[in-house]
């Protein structure tokens, strides 16, 4: 899906700067003999300290994972860099300590035993009140923050964004197997995290008001132990002033990265246009859209998803769906100069799959072999 493929070039947007957007990603850290998921991240995220930067690493709640945090960026080649640098970095950081950094939505092989928490006194506080659901949480996913000054702005642009979240999914799963299982699923990261009873698709929002009193009474309810633990997939910042978008497994490569944060930017800033343009979103019911990512987790860009965005919710399939997000977003992406990097990325994703398939196919080229799979994916630190 290049510009050209996607018929009459549209005029650019009119813009001064596209919005700022940052990303964050989370790995697997694997053993480099076994390709096995490895509790090492509190020595690893120590190595990673000094090469990248300390508001740029961090532990996540399963010692076996390393995130990083990217600076906020304003340009594609800006992010890419960033992206770059940062997953060399922590590859660097893991091989002083025989590992591998994996960008796998969940851990290809398996672990060691009970998986240890990270020792942090919120991780802590989550396995007081919450148990077994802390057991397998090493899964890994691609957070977008796109800037929106305007706090009313932002839960409003959300009614706008939360029917495409099936597809994003869709397009973006990359974790089909898990503890050296083949789970069947695209995204088998996206049924491990849905287990958390804040997790999942956000509701339709009348306002700030109303986006603060769900908060509330998810939290006087005991679901959530603060807003920063309202893991819809696709929500107003609860610390800064972008909207998150949480739906996405952990991608395999910079350059997919990049190409994924620069639509999610697109779409939001199509979708705070549609708000001060007064125009409203579809009231998706929230069952169908949970449905609908549930086909996305589990088909992945083969399956059949309804279309959330639009008011009728005809199933369909992935392809024409990614033909219709074009049609959303070309206008921003053309503006921001950003159309042909994502159109080709997208064309990729319509002709290849998503990661889920990828790695499949490396699998299928290695007479099965999921060590393979491991080598393959993890970030060389070059």
């Amino acid at each position: 899906m290049t510009p050209a493929a996607a018929g009459t070039p549209v005029a650019p947007a009119e813009v001064t700067a596209p919005p700022t957007v940052g990303v964050e990603e989370e790995f697997v850290l694997a053993g480099r003999h076994s390709r096995a998921a490895v509790h090492r991240a509190p020595s690893v995220v120590r190595a990673a300290l000094g090469r990248i930067g300390a508001s740029h690493v961090t532990a996540e709640v399963s010692q076996a994972q390393v995130e990083t945090v990217s600076a906020v960026c304003r340009t594609a080649a800006e992010l890419e860099a960033e992206i770059v640098r940062l997953r060399r970095g922590a590859a660097a950081a893991a091989a002083e300590y025989d590992c591998l950094l994996v960008p796998s939505g969940t851990p290809v092989l398996g672990r060691p035993g009970p998986p240890p928490i990270a020792d942090k006194p919120r991780y802590r506080a989550f396995a007081r009140r919450f148990g077994p659901l802390m057991h397998d949480q090493g899964v890994n996913a691609c957070h977008v923050h796109v800037g929106v000054d305007d706090r009313e702005e932002a839960v409003r642009a959300v009614n706008h964004l939360r029917g495409w979240m099936p597809l994003l999914l869709a397009i973006t799963g990359n974790s089909p197997y898990s503890d050296g299982t083949d789970t069947a699923y695209a995204s088998w990261r996206t049924m491990v995290w849905s287990r958390w009873p804040s997790a999942g698709p956000p509701p339709y929002l009348r306002g700030v008001a109303h986006y603060e009193r769900i908060v509330g009474q998810l939290i006087a309810s005991g679901a959530a132990m603060d807003p920063a633990m309202i893991y819809w997939h696709v929500r107003p910042s609860p610390h800064l002033p972008t909207i998150e978008v949480r739906i996405a497994d952990v991608l395999p490569e910079a350059a997919t990265t990049t190409a994924y944060a620069l639509l999610v930017r697109a779409l939001v800033a199509g979708a705070v246009e549609a708000v001060r343009a007064g125009e409203p979103a579809p009231e998706v019911p929230d069952p169908l859209l949970r449905a609908a990512c549930w086909q996305a987790a589990r088909h992945g860009t083969s399956g059949i998803l309804p279309a959330t965005h639009t008011r009728d919710h005809t199933p369909t399939a992935v392809g024409p769906l990614v033909e219709e997000l074009w049609k959303r977003v070309e206008p921003q992406l053309t503006g921001y100069g950003d159309d042909r990097r994502v159109g080709d990325w997208l064309s990729a994703v319509q002709s290849r799959g998503s990661g889920s398939s990828r790695q499949r196919r490396i699998a299928g080229h290695h007479g099965g072999s999921l060590q393979a799979v491991v080598d393959t994916l993890a970030v060389e630190p070059r």
